[in-house]
């Protein structure tokens, strides 16, 4: 089987993004193409028909291929969840909670062997495989048990790709170095060079390429432009590199930079609105005066709701929610914006009950038992009827207390589990993610915000999100293709 392995000198040197673009590159041309990664490390997940989870990179990998999401492309998904621990999902099932040593001692070998199940699964119905590899293939501590790069390129006997990020400099020396610690057998499926993320002159960069050719013996398959905020970002340190460009905006959204956010990828259709604003905001910054202020998805809802209320963030919220503002909380901001989040079996760490920001009548009960599934449902809010289409992945239930002094509200799907919104619809909760992707659902909750600046209200027959994205892989492959020679990959 034909199989292209592209991994990376560092991590954020751009893997994904020309994982991506050669999936689709190549089911352009006719291949039947599928991405894979052994085993990702990611709170960016995505939830596949089946109702497994894999990261969330993969799932935008297999779009751009133009198949859909399955758990054998992405077979180990670890998410972090602070103490040094993770939760592993193995095959799209959460499976245990352990720290890393652990993981390797009691996970290597049934991680190995699933991770080789699933790459025949797709050897079966697939012709190629554009697997993406993880941080550096050089990292000598942990190369004799590392489950994504170099051991699944020898599996597969794959041409290899090596990505550089010039743009932090230092990117010959990340080259020769990594080159320099492969053994003999792995440096020999390296096939090619790709320098990502250039800007300037090519002329000035030309004489460190043939220099770095020489070097190595490896031919400098592309120098590719740096491309501005285009891809899916995998992890929150991307986040710290996010600026917006957007000078004649006409809402600020303010998302709270959780400790431990997840799925912030939730917020990419926002972004792709030009009259909004995203700003994301740490819990020790002021909060200000925006628009709406949104509580994003964290792996661990009592231990972020802590620091907010240790910051002054959750007086801030309120005092906001308070004067009328919008807030919007998505799964564990969802379980945040209740009355008490209650953890009677430790399942985030150690056991208790602690109070919410008290914005919703709710009471979530942490439990060890995880909801993942996609969900078609019904609007009732902010306009009634509207189709929304999403994926929950959480641990907890929230149910409505009935106190004498609640606030009212109202259910916001016609499935009155998936959220809430206050009777005056300022208060919104929903365990939905990825519910901006349905653009009449978007348009119409951006209206609200607009109509409360006196704006116009913005057209709301639009297409959703998977429109936008499609727009988006296809810029990319042809960003990809136009400075990528491929042929010496394909040979």
């Amino acid at each position: 089987m034909k199989s292209i392995m592209v991994v990376g000198t560092t991590s954020h040197a751009g893997k994904s993004l020309i994982t991506t673009a050669l999936c689709r590159i190549l089911s352009r041309k006719g291949w039947r193409v599928a991405p894979f990664k052994g085993q990702n490390m990611a709170l960016n997940a995505y939830v596949t028909a089946t109702g497994g989870e894999i990261g969330y990179a993969q799932a935008v990998q297999a779009w751009a291929a133009g198949i859909a999401p399955t758990v054998d492309m992405n077979p180990i998904l670890l998410k972090p969840q602070g103490d040094m621990t993770s939760q592993i999902i193995l095959k799209g099932k959460a499976v245990g909670k352990v720290n890393a040593k652990d993981y390797y001692e009691e996970y290597f070998d049934i991680g190995w062997q699933t991770v080789q199940e699933c790459l025949q699964n797709l050897t079966q119905e697939f012709d190629t495989l554009v697997c993406e590899g993880a941080g550096s293939p050089a990292e000598i501590n942990l190369k004799h048990r590392d489950l994504t790069n170099m051991r699944i390129a020898k599996y597969l006997q794959a041409n290899t790709i090596l990505v550089v990020d010039i743009d932090r400099g230092g990117a010959f020396a990340h080259v020769v170095g990594t080159l320099e610690l492969l053994e003999p057998e792995e440096r020999q499926l390296i096939k090619g060079i790709v320098i990502n993320k250039f800007r300037g002159q090519i002329s000035i960069l030309e004489p460190g390429i043939k220099w770095l050719e020489q070097r190595t013996g490896i031919p400098v398959l592309g120098v590719i432009p740096y491309l501005e905020q285009v891809f899916p970002a995998e992890d929150s340190l991307d986040l710290l590199e996010r600026k917006s460009t957007k000078s004649h905006a006409e809402l600020n959204i303010s998302v709270i930079r959780l400790s431990r956010i997840a799925n912030f990828t939730d917020f990419d259709p926002l972004e792709s609105e030009p009259s909004i604003r995203i700003k994301y905001v740490h819990p020790k910054q002021e909060l200000g005066h925006p628009d709406a202020v949104i509580i994003p998805g964290t792996k661990t809802t009592i231990a972020d709701l802590l620091i907010l209320q240790k910051t002054g963030m959750s007086t801030a919220i309120q005092n906001y929610a308070a004067s009328g503002g919008t807030v919007l909380g998505i799964c564990g901001g969802f379980q945040m914006l209740g009355e008490i989040v209650a953890d009677p079996e430790g399942v985030e760490g150690q056991a208790g009950r602690y109070s919410g920001l008290n914005l919703l009548p709710i009471k979530t009960v942490i439990t060890g038992q995880k909801i993942a599934r996609q969900r078609q449902v019904t609007s009732n809010y902010p306009q009634m009827g509207l189709p929304v289409n999403g994926f929950e992945i959480h641990q907890g239930r929230s149910r409505v207390e009935n106190s004498n002094d609640q606030k009212p509200c109202q259910p916001l799907f016609d499935d009155a589990n998936l959220g809430l919104v206050d009777n005056c619809q300022s208060v919104w909760g929903t365990y939905l993610h990825g519910i901006f992707d349905n653009g009449p659902w978007r348009r119409t909750w951006i209206n609200r915000l607009r109509q409360q600046r006196g704006l116009t209200s913005l057209p709301t027959g639009v297409a959703n999100y998977r429109e936008e994205r499609e727009k988006m892989l296809d810029f990319i492959a042809n960003e990809v293709e136009k400075h990528l020679d491929i042929i010496p990959i394909l040979s």
